[in-house]
């Protein structure tokens, strides 16, 4: 994604300098849904495939143990690869 923090902006003013920060604010906080969004689209491919069986008008006790396990799983898996990533860059900036 773009990065727009580096932009200078010498000849404007406070008023357009506070616009800026803010549309980049906002613009950090719909990459930051789009990734949700996306982590969701993901684990639910993923847990659907592995948990469901076929398809019917009520989850049996076995698919909703599976799919939550599935998704627990993936979320842990997913915390632990972000917190790791982010030691590795703190170790790597000092």
């Amino acid at each position: 994604m773009a990065d727009f923090s580096s932009f200078d902006m010498p000849s404007a003013s406070s008023s357009e300098k506070a616009d800026a920060a803010e549309l980049q604010r906002l613009l950090a906080v719909e990459q930051q849904k789009a990734q949700f969004q996306a982590q969701v689209h993901n684990f639910t491919d993923v847990c659907w495939d592995k948990c469901m069986d076929k398809p019917s008008a009520k989850l049996d006790s076995r698919t909703e143990t599976c799919l939550v396990s599935c998704v627990e799983r993936f979320i842990d898996t997913t915390l632990t690869i972000t917190n790791r990533f982010s030691q590795m860059v703190q170790k790597g900036t000092h």
